[in-house]
């Protein structure tokens, strides 16, 4: 009996104790959910991990709600909290507690029981203030503290036969609620929403009612953008007003495609707002069958949108939507575009086009292989990189990295970037077996715009590969000129250069840059054709930048070509006035581009110290009648495209040169050639006077 009784009691007292065990983690799990004091809420289960703020769960505002509990503004907001905690930890523990210093303990409210035990209070504030609070993120006032509990378990690790599963720490992010595990990971998180503007206030005001969207217009063409539409980092449909010429550049293309055959295939592979794909739908019509394509999902929902708001018709997967209510019956669609969610790389992969632009944000090597894989013979790629610190040799690093070529500053930096671009698209080109033509080549102060034509077979990939070659680049004088053909090594590569820098100056005087395209830049007969669209559809603002490039293609003053339009083009009816064009443009297709001379000259990096230079119009003049081709190029406003030799260049320059003074013999006073000074003076007025009719256009 008597062994009967004690284990009866055994019994009972382990009953009580697995009680107690059960009352000390409820009141631990609803210490650290409070509920407000007025109705005390019962206590959660415990699967439920500790989430919510007693400081900020008061608050009548639902985002104030929804702040974890490491989330404080002060310090003594953590002790108040851990003192709520423990006040319940203690009510449920004290009653089988024989310790009488037990009810001055008290836990941490972000460590679990088993990483930090109950202590008093002043050692509570010295692990709160040295673990939680000096490692925090401040955001507006408030402190993101790292936590230790169980809201973001690591992965169990298999140490020999026990498997430890440690609770990682981490931070709760105030705006999106994100738990992120180290502290730079935070700081630049948290950099990311600020960038975005999703700061406290807006980003929870996001959610009930959105920003009113600006509506803009470009080319008789309207777009809905988004706030902060210009700031790339701000925004998911990024629009950049300066890039109105490359997107002007780019439709006078695809017109200029569009008359050799249609209907033409035409892919936008970046949409972001989709200006530029309803541009060619809205005004090429059914010459053109526009897709646009874009990742985001909000970039291609407002895609959608600004085809409703241009009265198109939107094919998704195929199929055609439902015309917009907007649009009032009777109305017809101007033409339909197809709008895809797919990564650029995987749509040129599945599809095959005939004109395929690519702007991303940044540089374009990484999608040329998938756009030369499936795109038409005859077919035309364009190409935008705006990673300019790189082609510009800000960033030469990146250069070698991302073209695998060796750049420096030089006085034609911006045609070697074009030159790099190119050498980047041949070589891609090559390796799907194709060869390219350039069509043109553009380098602004914000991109690099490169247009190609695709010629299909081995053949042509040969050929084009053969024009990628290496330059040697004087750093004394800044002569230049490309590498000779063929595999033998060069026992004095400096014998090559036009300069005498490295037998009159000591040490290694030039350095090979590149690979770079070699070849012509621009097609001239096909920029008259982009010219006569220009005319055609009133795209004034890039006429004038269309005939820099004839003259520089053809890099004669002479030409051979009338730019002027007839003014009263527009006056003429549709069919008069189509014929015209229609018949100018046929002439112009059989023109073959001529081959310029590669690169140009500063006029105002060889000028001569304490003399005068020519005006600008009056040396290119004096350059032709030297027997030399020259033209002024759209790289460089001061910059002069020529045949000749730096030297020539330079005596050139120096003979129509005047001394800034007339006071005596200057000092270092250039020599008058032997000839006599008054006849050349004659001469010279006389040749102005003949020449004036021809250098009036420059």
């Amino acid at each position: 009996m008597e062994n009967m009784a004690e284990e009866e009691l055994l019994s009972l007292e382990e009953e009580e104790e697995e009680e107690e065990e059960e009352e000390k983690v409820v009141a631990q799990d609803s210490a650290r959910v409070p509920a407000p004091a007025s109705a005390p809420a019962p206590a959660p289960p415990l699967a439920q991990a500790p989430a919510l703020s007693p400081s900020l769960a008061s608050a009548p505002d639902e985002a104030e709600s929804k702040r974890h509990i490491s989330i404080q503004r002060q310090l003594a907001d953590l002790e108040k909290l851990a003192s709520v905690t423990e006040g319940d930890f203690d009510s449920a523990s004290s009653l089988n507690s024989d310790n009488p210093d037990a009810e001055n303990k008290q836990a941490c409210p972000l460590c679990p029981k088993e990483r930090f035990r109950s202590c008093n209070s002043h050692k509570l504030r010295r692990h709160l203030q040295n673990l939680h609070w000096k490692v925090s993120v401040e955001f507006e006032g408030y402190r993101m503290c790292i936590c230790h509990l169980s809201c973001r378990p690591v992965k169990p690790n298999i140490i020999g036969e026990q498997i430890s599963s440690k609770m990682g720490a981490h931070y709760h992010c105030i705006i999106c609620s994100a738990t992120i595990a180290r502290r730079t990971d935070m700081l630049g998180h948290v950099r990311r929403h600020v960038n975005k503007g999703e700061t406290k206030s807006k980003y929870i005001a996001a959610s009930a009612a959105k920003p009113p969207n600006e509506i803009l217009k470009e080319a008789d063409t309207d777009v809905q953008v988004c706030p902060n539409y210009s700031v790339p980092q701000k925004t998911d449909s990024y629009f950049n007003p300066k890039m109105k010429l490359n997107r002007q550049l780019i439709f006078c293309t695809l017109a200029a495609l569009a008359g050799e055959r249609k209907p033409l295939e035409c892919l936008d592979a970046f949409g972001a707002t989709g200006i530029m794909g309803l541009q060619w739908a809205k005004h090429l019509g059914n010459a053109v069958k526009v897709t646009i394509n874009d990742l985001n999902e909000n970039s291609v929902t407002l895609i959608q949108e600004n085809c409703h708001l241009n009265k198109l018709k939107v094919v998704v997967d195929s199929k055609e939507e439902e015309e917009s209510e907007d649009i009032l019956e009777g109305e017809e669609k101007l033409g339909n575009v197809e709008v895809t969610k797919m990564d650029a790389n995987v749509l040129m992969h599945l599809r095959s086009f005939d004109f395929i632009h690519l702007d991303p944000f940044g540089t374009s090597v990484n999608y040329l292989d998938s756009a030369f894989r499936n795109i038409r013979n005859l077919g035309i790629v364009s190409v935008t990189s705006t990673d300019i610190s790189s082609l510009y040799a800000k960033a030469q690093h990146v250069a070698r990295r991302h073209y695998g070529c060796n750049i420096v500053r030089t006085e034609y930096y911006k045609e070697l970037a074009a030159r790099i671009v190119v050498a980047a698209v041949a070589r891609a080109a090559a390796r799907c077996n194709k060869g390219i033509e350039v069509l043109f080549a553009v380098a602004l102060e914000h991109f690099v715009l490169v247009v190609v034509r695709v010629l299909r077979g081995p053949t042509s990939a040969d050929e084009t590969a053969k024009k990628i070659q290496y330059l040697i680049h004087c750093q004394w004088c800044e002569e230049r000129i490309f590498q000779k053909d063929g595999n033998m090594v060069e026992e004095n590569p400096y014998r090559q250069l036009p300069c005498n820098c490295h037998g009159s100056m000591p040490g290694k005087t030039a350095i090979e840059l590149g690979p770079l395209w070699s070849s012509s830049l621009f097609n001239t007969g096909f920029l008259k054709r982009m010219l006569f669209e220009s005319f055609r559809h009133g795209l004034d603002d890039i006429q004038t930048l269309i005939k820099t490039l004839i003259f520089e293609s053809e890099c004669t003053p002479q030409s051979q070509f009338s730019i002027h339009v007839p003014s009263n083009l527009s006056k003429q009816g549709k069919r008069k006035g189509g014929e015209t064009i229609t018949n100018l443009a046929k002439k112009q297709k059989t023109d073959v581009s001529t081959e310029h001379p590669p690169f140009y000259y500063n006029i105002h990096r060889h000028s001569i110290k304490g003399m005068n230079m020519p005006k600008l119009k009056k040396f290119l003049c004096y350059l032709s009648q030297a027997g030399f081709r020259v033209s002024r190029t759209h790289f460089d406003p001061m910059g002069v495209r020529t045949d000749a030799p730096l030297t020539q260049f330079k005596s050139i320059l120096l003979k129509y040169s005047t001394p800034t003074y007339t006071g005596g013999q200057a000092e270092g006073h250039v020599q008058s050639p032997p000839e006599d000074p008054v006849a050349d003076k004659v001469e010279m007025a006389g040749n102005d006077k003949a020449d004036t009719s021809s250098c009036r256009r420059w």
